[in-house]
Protein backbone atom coordinates (compact mmCIF):
# COMPACT_ATOMS: atom_id res chain seq x y z
CA UNK A 1 0.00 0.00 0.00
CA UNK A 2 2.84 2.35 0.95
CA UNK A 3 4.60 1.58 -2.31
CA UNK A 4 1.41 2.42 -4.29
CA UNK A 5 1.12 5.84 -2.70
CA UNK A 6 4.79 6.48 -3.40
CA UNK A 7 4.31 5.68 -7.09
CA UNK A 8 1.18 7.93 -7.23
CA UNK A 9 3.05 10.85 -5.60
CA UNK A 10 5.95 10.50 -8.03
CA UNK A 11 3.57 10.40 -11.03
CA UNK A 12 1.77 13.58 -9.88
CA UNK A 13 5.08 15.34 -9.33
CA UNK A 14 6.28 14.45 -12.83
CA UNK A 15 2.96 15.55 -14.39
CA UNK A 16 3.09 18.92 -12.65
CA UNK A 17 6.66 19.41 -13.75
CA UNK A 18 5.76 18.65 -17.38
CA UNK A 19 2.77 21.03 -17.16
CA UNK A 20 5.03 23.79 -15.78
CA UNK A 21 7.55 23.34 -18.58
CA UNK A 22 4.85 23.36 -21.30
CA UNK A 23 3.13 26.44 -19.79
CA UNK A 24 6.48 28.23 -19.74
CA UNK A 25 7.84 27.27 -23.15
CA UNK A 26 4.69 26.51 -25.23
CA UNK A 27 1.69 28.32 -23.64
CA UNK A 28 -0.29 28.24 -26.91
CA UNK A 29 -0.59 24.46 -26.51
CA UNK A 30 -2.83 24.99 -23.49
CA UNK A 31 -5.24 27.60 -25.01
CA UNK A 32 -8.86 26.49 -25.27
CA UNK A 33 -11.19 27.26 -28.17
CA UNK A 34 -13.46 30.22 -27.29
CA UNK A 35 -16.89 29.32 -25.96
CA UNK A 36 -19.92 30.25 -27.94
CA UNK A 37 -22.01 33.13 -26.67
CA UNK A 38 -25.45 32.48 -25.28
CA UNK A 39 -26.98 33.85 -28.48
CA UNK A 40 -24.94 31.42 -30.63
CA UNK A 41 -25.67 28.50 -28.33
CA UNK A 42 -29.40 28.85 -27.92
CA UNK A 43 -30.82 30.78 -30.88
CA UNK A 44 -31.98 28.68 -33.86
CA UNK A 45 -29.98 29.21 -37.08
CA UNK A 46 -32.62 31.45 -38.67
CA UNK A 47 -32.70 33.71 -35.61
CA UNK A 48 -29.00 33.66 -34.65
CA UNK A 49 -27.10 36.94 -34.85
CA UNK A 50 -24.85 37.30 -37.87
CA UNK A 51 -21.09 37.66 -37.46
CA UNK A 52 -19.80 40.34 -39.78
CA UNK A 53 -16.27 40.26 -41.12
CA UNK A 54 -14.40 43.50 -40.34
CA UNK A 55 -12.42 45.40 -42.93
CA UNK A 56 -8.65 45.63 -42.74
CA UNK A 57 -7.53 47.61 -39.73
CA UNK A 58 -10.94 47.44 -38.07
CA UNK A 59 -11.83 45.83 -34.69
CA UNK A 60 -12.83 42.19 -34.45
CA UNK A 61 -16.16 40.70 -35.63
CA UNK A 62 -19.39 41.99 -34.05
CA UNK A 63 -22.58 40.07 -33.31
CA UNK A 64 -25.94 41.51 -34.34
CA UNK A 65 -28.90 41.44 -36.69
CA UNK A 66 -27.39 43.66 -39.37
CA UNK A 67 -28.31 41.32 -42.24
CA UNK A 68 -31.98 41.22 -41.18
CA UNK A 69 -32.04 45.00 -40.76
CA UNK A 70 -30.42 45.61 -44.15
CA UNK A 71 -32.91 43.28 -45.79
CA UNK A 72 -36.04 44.78 -44.25
CA UNK A 73 -35.22 48.47 -43.66
CA UNK A 74 -35.39 49.70 -47.30
CA UNK A 75 -39.05 48.61 -47.51
CA UNK A 76 -40.04 50.62 -44.40
CA UNK A 77 -41.10 54.18 -45.24
CA UNK A 78 -42.02 57.35 -43.40
CA UNK A 79 -45.66 58.45 -43.79
CA UNK A 80 -46.78 62.07 -43.43
CA UNK A 81 -50.55 62.56 -43.34
CA UNK A 82 -51.92 66.10 -43.61
CA UNK A 83 -55.41 67.00 -42.50
CA UNK A 84 -57.04 70.30 -43.37
CA UNK A 85 -57.98 72.32 -40.25
CA UNK A 86 -61.61 72.47 -39.27
CA UNK A 87 -63.26 75.51 -40.85
CA UNK A 88 -65.85 77.62 -39.05
CA UNK A 89 -68.97 77.63 -41.26
CA UNK A 90 -69.63 81.24 -40.23
CA UNK A 91 -66.18 82.45 -41.28
CA UNK A 92 -67.57 83.84 -44.58
CA UNK A 93 -70.53 85.57 -42.93
CA UNK A 94 -70.01 89.37 -43.33
CA UNK A 95 -71.51 90.09 -39.90
CA UNK A 96 -69.30 87.44 -38.27
CA UNK A 97 -66.23 88.92 -39.96
CA UNK A 98 -67.34 92.41 -38.91
CA UNK A 99 -67.42 91.43 -35.24
CA UNK A 100 -64.68 88.73 -35.32
CA UNK A 101 -62.64 89.81 -38.33
CA UNK A 102 -59.19 88.94 -37.00
CA UNK A 103 -60.33 85.61 -35.59
CA UNK A 104 -62.06 84.66 -38.85
CA UNK A 105 -58.95 85.45 -40.88
CA UNK A 106 -56.74 83.51 -38.45
CA UNK A 107 -58.94 80.45 -38.82
CA UNK A 108 -58.61 80.64 -42.59
CA UNK A 109 -54.81 80.91 -42.32
CA UNK A 110 -54.39 77.97 -39.93
CA UNK A 111 -51.83 75.41 -41.02
CA UNK A 112 -53.03 71.88 -41.77
CA UNK A 113 -52.67 69.27 -39.05
CA UNK A 114 -49.79 66.90 -39.76
CA UNK A 115 -49.47 63.35 -38.49
CA UNK A 116 -46.35 61.22 -38.72
CA UNK A 117 -46.11 57.46 -38.92
CA UNK A 118 -44.53 54.62 -40.81
CA UNK A 119 -45.50 52.15 -43.51
CA UNK A 120 -44.23 48.96 -45.17
CA UNK A 121 -43.95 48.28 -48.92
CA UNK A 122 -45.28 44.76 -49.48
CA UNK A 123 -45.61 44.47 -53.26
CA UNK A 124 -43.70 45.59 -56.38
CA UNK A 125 -46.91 47.29 -57.58
CA UNK A 126 -46.48 49.85 -54.80
CA UNK A 127 -48.97 48.68 -52.17
CA UNK A 128 -48.12 49.67 -48.59
CA UNK A 129 -49.44 48.56 -45.22
CA UNK A 130 -49.84 51.03 -42.36
CA UNK A 131 -52.24 51.78 -39.51
CA UNK A 132 -55.66 53.29 -40.03
CA UNK A 133 -55.07 55.77 -37.22
CA UNK A 134 -51.99 57.10 -39.06
CA UNK A 135 -53.98 58.21 -42.12
CA UNK A 136 -57.53 58.57 -40.74
CA UNK A 137 -59.15 61.76 -42.04
CA UNK A 138 -56.07 62.77 -44.04
CA UNK A 139 -56.55 64.89 -47.16
CA UNK A 140 -52.98 64.42 -48.36
CA UNK A 141 -50.54 61.57 -47.72
CA UNK A 142 -46.84 61.71 -48.52
CA UNK A 143 -44.42 58.78 -48.38
CA UNK A 144 -40.63 59.04 -48.12
CA UNK A 145 -38.35 56.10 -48.84
CA UNK A 146 -34.98 55.47 -47.26
CA UNK A 147 -33.27 56.23 -50.59
CA UNK A 148 -34.64 59.78 -50.45
CA UNK A 149 -37.44 59.41 -52.98
CA UNK A 150 -40.84 60.90 -52.13
CA UNK A 151 -44.27 60.21 -53.57
CA UNK A 152 -47.88 61.10 -52.93
CA UNK A 153 -49.82 58.04 -51.77
CA UNK A 154 -53.32 57.00 -52.78
CA UNK A 155 -55.53 55.65 -50.01
CA UNK A 156 -56.76 52.27 -51.30
CA UNK A 157 -58.88 51.47 -48.26
CA UNK A 158 -59.05 51.24 -44.49
CA UNK A 159 -60.34 48.79 -41.92
CA UNK A 160 -60.83 50.61 -38.59
CA UNK A 161 -61.82 47.41 -36.80
CA UNK A 162 -58.30 45.99 -37.21
CA UNK A 163 -56.59 49.41 -37.56
CA UNK A 164 -55.14 48.48 -40.96
CA UNK A 165 -54.89 50.81 -43.95
CA UNK A 166 -53.59 50.17 -47.46
CA UNK A 167 -51.79 52.83 -49.53
CA UNK A 168 -50.42 52.80 -53.09
CA UNK A 169 -47.55 54.75 -54.59
CA UNK A 170 -46.36 54.99 -58.19
CA UNK A 171 -42.57 54.54 -58.22
CA UNK A 172 -40.20 52.20 -60.06
CA UNK A 173 -37.83 49.63 -58.57
CA UNK A 174 -39.43 49.59 -55.14
CA UNK A 175 -37.84 47.62 -52.31
CA UNK A 176 -40.29 44.98 -51.09
CA UNK A 177 -40.36 43.11 -47.79
CA UNK A 178 -41.17 39.39 -47.64
CA UNK A 179 -44.00 38.07 -45.46
CA UNK A 180 -42.92 35.76 -42.66
CA UNK A 181 -44.78 32.75 -41.28
CA UNK A 182 -46.58 34.05 -38.21
CA UNK A 183 -47.86 30.56 -37.36
CA UNK A 184 -44.38 29.40 -36.34
CA UNK A 185 -43.63 32.51 -34.26
CA UNK A 186 -43.06 31.66 -30.60
CA UNK A 187 -42.65 33.53 -27.35
CA UNK A 188 -38.96 34.26 -26.95
CA UNK A 189 -38.18 34.61 -30.66
CA UNK A 190 -36.02 37.61 -31.53
CA UNK A 191 -37.70 40.44 -33.48
CA UNK A 192 -36.78 43.89 -34.80
CA UNK A 193 -39.07 46.94 -34.86
CA UNK A 194 -38.35 49.34 -37.73
CA UNK A 195 -39.97 52.75 -38.11
CA UNK A 196 -39.60 56.50 -37.72
CA UNK A 197 -40.10 57.27 -34.01
CA UNK A 198 -40.48 60.93 -33.05
CA UNK A 199 -39.59 61.81 -36.67
CA UNK A 200 -35.88 61.41 -35.93
CA UNK A 201 -35.35 59.17 -38.95
CA UNK A 202 -35.53 55.45 -39.53
CA UNK A 203 -34.65 53.52 -36.38
CA UNK A 204 -34.19 49.81 -35.70
CA UNK A 205 -34.78 48.38 -32.22
CA UNK A 206 -34.43 44.77 -31.10
CA UNK A 207 -36.29 42.60 -28.61
CA UNK A 208 -38.20 39.37 -28.32
CA UNK A 209 -41.78 38.21 -28.68
CA UNK A 210 -43.20 38.66 -25.19
CA UNK A 211 -46.64 37.13 -25.79
CA UNK A 212 -48.98 36.03 -28.57
CA UNK A 213 -52.72 36.40 -29.07
CA UNK A 214 -53.17 39.45 -26.84
CA UNK A 215 -56.80 40.61 -26.87
CA UNK A 216 -59.35 42.54 -24.82
CA UNK A 217 -57.04 45.55 -24.69
CA UNK A 218 -59.67 47.99 -25.94
CA UNK A 219 -57.49 49.09 -28.88
CA UNK A 220 -59.39 47.51 -31.79
CA UNK A 221 -62.59 45.55 -32.29
CA UNK A 222 -60.70 42.52 -33.57
CA UNK A 223 -57.56 41.97 -31.51
CA UNK A 224 -54.94 39.25 -31.82
CA UNK A 225 -51.78 41.19 -31.07
CA UNK A 226 -48.15 40.13 -30.98
CA UNK A 227 -46.62 41.63 -27.84
CA UNK A 228 -42.95 42.61 -27.93
CA UNK A 229 -40.42 44.42 -25.77
CA UNK A 230 -38.65 45.90 -28.81
CA UNK A 231 -38.84 49.66 -28.27
CA UNK A 232 -41.87 51.14 -30.09
CA UNK A 233 -42.54 54.87 -29.76
CA UNK A 234 -44.86 57.45 -31.36
CA UNK A 235 -44.07 57.49 -35.07
CA UNK A 236 -43.41 53.74 -35.16
CA UNK A 237 -47.10 53.13 -35.87
CA UNK A 238 -47.50 51.33 -39.19
CA UNK A 239 -43.87 50.23 -39.22
CA UNK A 240 -42.51 46.71 -39.54
CA UNK A 241 -41.98 44.04 -36.93
CA UNK A 242 -39.60 41.53 -38.53
CA UNK A 243 -38.05 38.25 -37.52
CA UNK A 244 -34.34 37.49 -37.35
CA UNK A 245 -34.28 36.77 -41.08
CA UNK A 246 -35.82 40.13 -41.99
CA UNK A 247 -39.30 38.81 -42.85
CA UNK A 248 -42.43 40.77 -41.93
CA UNK A 249 -44.33 39.24 -39.01
CA UNK A 250 -46.33 42.25 -37.76
CA UNK A 251 -47.38 45.87 -38.20
CA UNK A 252 -46.45 47.92 -35.14
CA UNK A 253 -49.61 49.52 -33.79
CA UNK A 254 -49.67 50.55 -30.13
CA UNK A 255 -47.71 50.78 -26.91
CA UNK A 256 -48.58 50.58 -23.25
CA UNK A 257 -47.23 53.77 -21.73
CA UNK A 258 -48.01 56.28 -19.00
CA UNK A 259 -45.50 58.82 -20.27
CA UNK A 260 -45.82 58.54 -24.06
CA UNK A 261 -42.51 56.69 -24.33
CA UNK A 262 -41.71 53.01 -24.58
CA UNK A 263 -42.04 50.93 -21.40
CA UNK A 264 -41.16 47.66 -23.09
CA UNK A 265 -44.74 46.63 -23.92
CA UNK A 266 -45.65 47.12 -27.56
CA UNK A 267 -48.30 45.52 -29.75
CA UNK A 268 -48.25 44.58 -33.42
CA UNK A 269 -50.96 43.30 -35.76
CA UNK A 270 -49.95 39.86 -37.10
CA UNK A 271 -48.78 40.07 -40.71
CA UNK A 272 -51.22 37.30 -41.66
CA UNK A 273 -54.17 39.43 -40.49
CA UNK A 274 -52.83 42.54 -42.22
CA UNK A 275 -52.33 40.59 -45.45
CA UNK A 276 -55.90 39.23 -45.44
CA UNK A 277 -57.29 42.72 -44.85
CA UNK A 278 -55.11 44.16 -47.61
CA UNK A 279 -56.22 41.57 -50.14
CA UNK A 280 -59.89 42.23 -49.33
CA UNK A 281 -59.47 46.00 -49.57
CA UNK A 282 -57.67 45.76 -52.92
CA UNK A 283 -60.22 43.33 -54.35
CA UNK A 284 -63.52 44.55 -52.91
CA UNK A 285 -62.76 47.90 -51.27
CA UNK A 286 -63.92 46.57 -47.91
CA UNK A 287 -63.48 43.59 -45.60
CA UNK A 288 -66.40 41.15 -45.70
CA UNK A 289 -67.32 39.96 -42.21
CA UNK A 290 -70.32 38.09 -40.90
CA UNK A 291 -72.84 39.65 -38.49
CA UNK A 292 -75.88 38.28 -36.67
CA UNK A 293 -76.84 41.20 -34.40
CA UNK A 294 -76.47 40.08 -30.79
CA UNK A 295 -75.15 41.52 -27.55
CA UNK A 296 -73.14 39.16 -25.38
CA UNK A 297 -71.79 38.61 -21.90
CA UNK A 298 -69.46 36.07 -20.36
CA UNK A 299 -71.16 33.04 -18.87
CA UNK A 300 -70.86 33.18 -15.07
CA UNK A 301 -71.16 30.33 -12.51
CA UNK A 302 -74.03 32.25 -10.88
CA UNK A 303 -76.05 32.20 -14.12
CA UNK A 304 -75.30 28.50 -14.64
CA UNK A 305 -76.51 27.70 -11.13
CA UNK A 306 -79.58 29.95 -11.28
CA UNK A 307 -80.85 28.43 -14.54
CA UNK A 308 -79.52 24.93 -13.80
CA UNK A 309 -77.70 24.71 -17.13
CA UNK A 310 -76.12 21.35 -18.01
CA UNK A 311 -73.11 23.13 -19.55
CA UNK A 312 -70.25 25.12 -18.06
CA UNK A 313 -68.82 26.87 -21.15
CA UNK A 314 -70.30 29.20 -23.75
CA UNK A 315 -71.26 32.82 -24.36
CA UNK A 316 -74.43 34.31 -22.90
CA UNK A 317 -76.74 36.27 -25.22
CA UNK A 318 -77.85 39.37 -23.30
CA UNK A 319 -79.67 41.10 -26.15
CA UNK A 320 -80.86 40.57 -29.71
CA UNK A 321 -81.40 43.38 -32.21
CA UNK A 322 -84.84 43.59 -33.79
CA UNK A 323 -85.02 42.13 -37.32
CA UNK A 324 -81.36 41.09 -37.12
CA UNK A 325 -80.36 37.64 -38.44
CA UNK A 326 -80.21 36.21 -34.91
CA UNK A 327 -83.74 37.42 -34.11
CA UNK A 328 -85.09 36.03 -37.37
CA UNK A 329 -83.49 32.67 -36.58
CA UNK A 330 -85.13 32.48 -33.14
CA UNK A 331 -82.15 33.27 -30.90
CA UNK A 332 -83.35 34.86 -27.66
CA UNK A 333 -81.79 36.68 -24.68
CA UNK A 334 -80.73 34.08 -22.12
CA UNK A 335 -79.55 31.60 -24.74
CA UNK A 336 -75.97 30.39 -24.42
CA UNK A 337 -74.04 30.00 -27.69
CA UNK A 338 -71.75 26.97 -27.60
CA UNK A 339 -70.76 26.62 -31.27
CA UNK A 340 -70.73 28.74 -34.43
CA UNK A 341 -70.63 26.70 -37.65
CA UNK A 342 -68.96 23.86 -35.76
CA UNK A 343 -66.42 26.08 -33.99
CA UNK A 344 -66.58 25.93 -30.18
CA UNK A 345 -66.77 29.34 -28.49
CA UNK A 346 -66.03 30.00 -24.83
CA UNK A 347 -65.44 33.77 -24.70
CA UNK A 348 -66.98 36.88 -26.23
CA UNK A 349 -63.85 37.42 -28.33
CA UNK A 350 -64.07 33.89 -29.73
CA UNK A 351 -67.74 34.38 -30.61
CA UNK A 352 -67.02 37.71 -32.30
CA UNK A 353 -64.20 36.23 -34.38
CA UNK A 354 -66.17 33.10 -35.27
CA UNK A 355 -69.18 35.12 -36.49
CA UNK A 356 -66.93 37.55 -38.37
CA UNK A 357 -65.35 34.61 -40.20
CA UNK A 358 -68.76 33.55 -41.58
CA UNK A 359 -69.60 34.36 -45.19
CA UNK A 360 -72.16 37.18 -45.47
CA UNK A 361 -75.47 36.38 -47.18
CA UNK A 362 -74.99 32.68 -46.50
CA UNK A 363 -76.60 30.34 -43.96
CA UNK A 364 -74.78 29.05 -40.88
CA UNK A 365 -75.72 26.76 -38.01
CA UNK A 366 -75.36 28.17 -34.48
CA UNK A 367 -75.66 25.81 -31.50
CA UNK A 368 -77.28 27.24 -28.36
CA UNK A 369 -78.28 25.97 -24.95
CA UNK A 370 -81.72 27.19 -23.83
CA UNK A 371 -82.37 26.07 -20.25
CA UNK A 372 -82.18 22.25 -20.45
CA UNK A 373 -82.54 22.08 -24.26
CA UNK A 374 -79.70 22.03 -26.80
CA UNK A 375 -80.79 23.66 -30.07
CA UNK A 376 -79.25 24.10 -33.51
CA UNK A 377 -80.55 27.21 -35.23
CA UNK A 378 -80.03 28.09 -38.88
CA UNK A 379 -79.04 31.75 -39.28
CA UNK A 380 -78.88 33.74 -42.51
CA UNK A 381 -75.66 35.69 -41.89
CA UNK A 382 -75.56 39.39 -42.85
CA UNK A 383 -72.71 41.74 -43.74
CA UNK A 384 -71.19 43.38 -40.69
CA UNK A 385 -72.00 47.13 -40.77
CA UNK A 386 -69.07 49.51 -41.11
CA UNK A 387 -68.30 51.31 -37.85
CA UNK A 388 -69.43 54.91 -37.71
CA UNK A 389 -66.60 57.43 -37.64
CA UNK A 390 -66.49 59.58 -34.55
Amino acid sequence: MRRTWLIFAQAVTVALAVLFVVATLKPDWLQRSPMRTLQEAYLPPAMAPVATQPAAGQPGPAMGFSVAAKRAAPAVVSVTASKAPARNPQADDPWFRFFFGDRAQQQQRQSPQVGLGSGVIVSPEGYLLTNNHVVAGASDIEVQLTDGRQARAELVGTDPETDVAVLKIELDKLPVISFGNVEVLQVGDAVLAIGNPFNVGQTVTAGIVSALGRSQLGINIFENFIQTDAAINPGNSGGALVDGAGNLVGINTAIYSRSGGSLGIGFAIPASTARQVMESLIKDGRVARGWIGVQTRDLTPEFIEAFKLPISEGVLISGVLVNAPAANAGIKPGDVVTQVAGTTVRTQAQLLNAVAALTPNAPAVISVQRADKALELRVQVAQRPRPQLE
